[in-house]
């Protein structure tokens, strides 16, 4: 019992001094991609919150998996952080056959942001709504197909959601990443694709591509006049996010102030409007109750729809 009070007053302690000393936030994805940019944001901002360095390093490779390992095995004290988009923390668990760490043992901290997809297709498809492109699909089934940034991404999950959804057979062509996809859908060569609306959004209003629906339970205030997918399919509603995790075994007292700092943040006015400007991306910061309650929720759904479909990334 002398024990058990002494390291609770221990970590008491620990996580009322805490940071004092540098923070290292790891994102799994190359310099410049969109989550090595909130991250930063976020960095930059916590910085002067707490007067403390918060240094960003990337360990990008193998979809996430290197940077997550890497966080995985840190120190659980807070100073090691992972800054992640939603596949590596809920969707590869049930896309590898093997992985070096446990998604599932991360100390949720909060959901920091998530961003707005659009379903768009190139104007050769004679589609002006989603109504009409499941009407196109039906009639013509594995004749339509979908590109995406590779299997397992975003993109392919949510087009397997929406032809599981809609009763559709499309056919699906993944590349590797999201720069080749795109660059095929405006050339023709193939027919549609879930895009990030940051991405998407120049293409649309220079009429390269053709916005259908926003994915997203809401629509897009960039894209007001488009309709969500659960108009016409109720309940369909995606939204990629991103998320920081600590290691395995982080107090949650640490975990607690971590999660009212990134909230803090969070809701400052100039933050949200550069996370809009970014793409239309909407600052959330929950508590971490709520991303284990919502990461569970997403381990589900994506599990579930993963395994019809015997998706793979090995």
């Amino acid at each position: 019992m002398l024990l058990a009070a002494a390291l609770a007053f221990s970590l008491a302690a620990h996580a009322q001094d805490y940071p004092s000393k540098p923070i290292k936030i790891i994102v799994p994805t190359a310099p410049g991609a969109v989550s090595d940019n909130l991250a930063r944001i976020l960095a930059e901002m916590l910085r002067e919150k707490w007067d403390q360095p918060v240094i960003v390093e990337n360990r990008a490779g193998a979809a996430g998996n290197i940077g997550a390992e890497a966080v995985f095995r840190a120190a659980p004290d807070g100073y090691t952080l992972l800054f992640a988009v939603q596949p590596t923390l809920v969707v590869n668990k049930s896309l590898y056959a093997r992985l070096a760490y446990d998604p599932d043992a991360f100390v949720p901290i909060s959901v920091v942001a998530a961003a707005t997809i659009v379903l768009v297709v190139h104007p050769k498809v004679a589609a002006e709504g989603v109504q009409q492109l499941i009407a196109l699909a039906r009639a013509n089934p594995d004749r339509l197909n979908y590109a995406s940034a590779g299997s397992g991404s975003t993109q392919h999950l949510t087009s397997e959601l929406f032809k599981s959804r809609a009763g559709v057979k499309i056919v699906h062509v993944p590349y590797k990443g999201n720069p080749a996809a795109v660059v095929d859908l405006l050339g023709g060569r193939v027919d549609m694709m879930f895009a990030e609306i940051s991405t998407a959004l120049p293409h649309i209003r220079a009429g390269k591509l053709r916005a259908l629906a926003i994915a997203n339970e809401k629509r897009s205030p960039v894209l007001p006049e488009i309709p969500t997918v659960s108009e016409l399919l109720p309940g369909f509603a995606v939204a990629p996010w991103w998320g920081m995790v600590a290691p395995p075994r982080t107090p949650s007292a640490i975990a607690e102030k971590i999660s009212s700092a990134v909230a803090e943040v969070l809701r400052q006015p100039e933050v949200a409007k550069r996370l809009l400007d970014m793409g239309s991306i909407e600052a959330i910061g929950n508590s971490p109750a709520e991303m284990a309650l919502f990461m569970r929720q997403e381990r589900e759904r994506w599990g579930n729809l993963i395994r019809a479909i015997g998706a793979t990334a090995d």
